[in-house]
């Protein structure tokens, strides 16, 4: 199996046609597998499925729920 240096070095050595030819190949695998993985749903879709599923299931958020997520710490020292 090839390192990914290997593989960027065998890359170099194409052409260009064969580099934009590799390229494309690779936008359409993305772009399939970006598609695979969301079924096609975009952004906004999928958080309005999560609220629906939350509204579902009765669950509820409250501010107990995070209230103790924040670092109240005043962070690190800086020297001026």
């Amino acid at each position: 199996m090839m390192t990914l240096q290997e593989i960027l070095e065998a890359v170099d050595e194409l052409s260009v046609d064969e580099q934009t030819s590799l390229f494309n190949v690779l936008q359409l695998r993305l772009a399939k597998t970006t598609q695979s993985s969301s079924n096609g749903e975009t952004f906004w879709a999928m958080t309005l499925r999560f609220r629906e599923r939350i509204e579902r299931e009765g669950i509820e958020f409250t501010d107990e729920d995070f209230a103790d997520l924040r670092d109240r710490s005043p962070g690190r020292e800086v020297e001026l």
